[in-house]
């Protein structure tokens, strides 16, 4: 049980990943030139198709994380789980602290340095995805010998 927790939180953890890289490179960028008379609908419809796509797989790699703490493979290090655990809370914090604020501030109307200020808080989210998404192939692949 605990190799499929690796596997699924894996999983989640590269597409998540992949996500938030998308998100840094093409799609900020692209919300930080929006026309100040379109930021509201482009904003609003963003955070609308955003849940769809992030919502299942946050959800997946949430309970996944917090499964691995309660049962991790006995022949892992158990610092590993933790380590993932707090990736993920800076990914999870920098999104309720820094993106949904910015996204809820582009919503209710056009703000010049608003595009530029997600596009820099990112990079927290970025890093520790990607660092999580690091950690969790090395522990399915030591998972699974």
């Amino acid at each position: 049980m605990a190799e499929t927790l690796l596997v699924v939180n894996a999983a989640a953890s590269t597409l998540m990943t992949g996500l938030i890289w998308f998100v840094q490179i093409v799609h900020y960028p692209l919300l930080a030139t929006t026309p100040p008379d379109r930021t509201i609908d482009v904003a609003t419809e963003h955070q609308r198709r955003t849940s769809y796509v992030v919502g299942l797989p946050m959800a997946v790699e949430g309970i996944t994380t917090l499964a691995l703490l309660a049962d991790a493979p006995d022949r892992l290090w158990w610092g590993w789980p933790w380590l993932g655990a707090i990736l993920l809370a800076v990914s999870l914090g920098s999104t309720v602290f820094l993106s949904v604020p910015l996204h809820a501030r582009m919503a209710r109307g056009y703000s010049p340095d608003t595009g530029r200020r997600l596009v820099l808080t990112n990079w927290p989210r970025t890093i520790a995805w990607t660092s999580r998404s690091v950690l969790t192939l090395a522990l399915v692949i030591s998972g699974l010998r």
